[in-house]
């Protein structure tokens, strides 16, 4: 490319792009032969991609310049449209459910436990754990629990992109003997200082750091995070309250550990902030919205009997004008004439009124929006017949369906454990055995000590079983041939615990042994 070139394009990349094809052009005419790519996806001369000028950057010019119009649609699209309110809903309930529980997992080898010691230790921690999980108190707002601060924060990672949890501390109480808290912030609020609306300013700079800040996370010269800058109130707020930026570090300057976690799911390298779940079909759900709208609209004006009536003598001769339920009125000027159940509508002298035939409802109304649902549910991972809850298949699609859709709620369930779950717990054990309610020798001392001690798992709900009988049979066989434990198939299956189901079903047989029942049972 010459010097001439190189201008225009900096001047008009449009132009620039157009006089780069007919130099292709020209060359093809000469004789200059494609290879590899040229002949298909990167073709410029072919008719079909002529015009396809395709043009990619950073991501923070792709992804965070329209993250605010599209947190904006989406959250539009869960107020209004059916399928995204089932798409985001759905990933919820599979994934979260009723939260995910910890189950504590040490490495009891490592520690020099025995099995007793290590299954003690584990109930206590658990034990422990539930106490400040289950108190309202964990939450800085004192609204949710810890599981039902899940459940919120996956509907934000999905409906705004990402999910912003800040880890804070308060004094502990009698009743709460620790201060650990998880406060719940919405994502608007990690936003550049004095940036406002949907214009995203990319060349910040913070003025202490002199590091760069990315829609309001800053980051370093090697491009590492190590702060958030939070509003104190939402940016786009019209209520009054007076906005002022904070700027929170990322991690603890001793301890390491972080103060802000942030849920997101990573499309590219160097990416800081999240798209939302819904981005790739925003446009086909709302056209789909409108047009269910549309056919709704026309199936009611079709069910309705209005009776208009055309008079030469004029209305006030005929003894009798248009009649319209009061509550259902719409206008009472002589402008508009309004169409609803056994309405009479009188005429003006020289009115006439001609209804265009439509056809609507149509009849292939439930065929095309059934073909949409699986478009949409392919990009967003989801089976149509999940999407739209109806099971009409025969066994083996349905199990298909259930089983392709689990393979993403368990991935996103791992990612939602190891951003948020296992990070609180770890914070949590730490204060545990700090305060002396726990103890773990050595936990401060080596990190590898500490990590055995912060072995865990974290259960979410059971995928279900179309036919009980054949998906029990098939965990028997998977057990005895050693590719499964009876633990995995337990949580798999049900979502409970083996060896809480061990020592519930030996106290029960003891109370059948007393009873004199035990003899009765196979």
């Amino acid at each position: 490319m010459n010097l001439f070139d190189k201008v225009i394009e900096m001047v008009s990349p449009q132009e620039a792009l157009h006089r780069e094809a007919a130099r292709w052009k020209l060359e093809a005419m000469r004789g200059f032969k494609n290879s590899g790519y040229d002949e298909s996806g990167a073709s410029r001369h072919k008719n079909s991609m002529r015009g396809w000028l395709a043009s990619s950057k950073t991501p923070q010019e792709d992804i965070d310049r329209n993250i605010p119009i599209l947190r904006q649609r989406s959250r539009s699209l869960f107020m209004s449209a059916p399928l995204a309110v089932s798409a985001i809903k759905t990933n919820r309930t599979n994934i979260v459910g009723e939260g995910l529980r910890l189950k504590s997992t040490i490495d009891a080898d490592f520690l020099r436990m025995t099995v007793k010691q290590a299954a003690e230790w584990q109930r206590n921690a658990e034990r422990e754990f539930e106490l400040w999980a289950r108190d309202k108190h964990c939450d800085s707002t004192r609204v949710n629990n810890f599981y039902e601060i899940q459940q919120v924060a996956c509907m934000g990672w999905m409906m705004n992109g990402d999910a912003c949890v800040l880890l804070e501390y308060e004094q502990p109480t009698r009743m709460l003997p620790y201060g650990l808290r998880i406060h719940l912030i919405e994502s608007d609020r990690i936003s550049t200082p004095y940036s406002s609306g949907n214009n995203v300013y990319l060349y910040a700079v913070d003025p202490n750091t002199q590091n760069r800040i990315f829609n309001g996370v800053e980051v370093d010269q090697n491009n590492r995070v190590v702060a958030y800058h939070i509003c104190s109130a939402h940016p786009n707020s019209s209520l009054h309250a007076k906005k002022e930026w904070k700027r929170v570090k990322a991690f603890g300057d001793k301890t390491g550990t972080p103060n802000v976690l942030m849920l997101y799911e990573t499309e590219r390298a160097e990416q800081y902030r999240g798209v939302p779940y819904l981005a790739p079909v925003i446009e086909s759900l709302k056209q789909l919205t409108r047009y269910s709208e549309a056919e709704v609209m026309a199936a009611v004006i079709n069910g309705f009997f209005t009776v208009f009536i055309k008079s030469e003598k004029g209305t006030s001769e005929m003894g009798f004008t248009g009649i319209v339920d009061e509550e259902d009125q719409v206008s009472n000027d002589n402008v508009n004439y309004e169409l609803g159940p056994g309405m009479v509508h009188m005429l003006e002298p020289g009115e006439s009124i001609d209804i265009a035939d439509s056809k609507r409802p149509s009849s292939n109304f439930d065929a095309f929006t059934t073909s949409l649902a699986k478009y949409v549910g392919a990009a967003l991972e989801i089976p149509h017949e999940i999407l739209v809850k109806n099971f009409q298949s025969n066994y083996s699609a349905s199990r298909a369906a259930l089983l392709e859709a689990g393979k993403a709620f368990r991935m996103k369930r791992s990612w939602l454990a190891a951003d948020l779950c296992q990070p609180v717990y770890e914070i949590f054990l730490s204060e545990a055995v700090a305060s002396g309610r726990l103890k773990a020798p050595g936990f401060f001392i080596d990190p590898r000590i500490r990590m055995a001690y912060c072995g865990a798992q974290w259960n979410g709900p059971a995928q279900g079983m179309i036919d009980p009988v054949k998906e029990v049979n098939a965990a028997a066989k998977r057990i005895s041939l050693g590719v499964s434990t009876r633990q995995r198939e337990t949580i798999e299956m049900t979502g409970g615990d083996f060896d809480s189901n061990v020592a519930q079903l030996e106290r029960e047989n003891q109370l059948m042994k007393e009873a004199g029942l035990l003899s009765e049972q196979k």
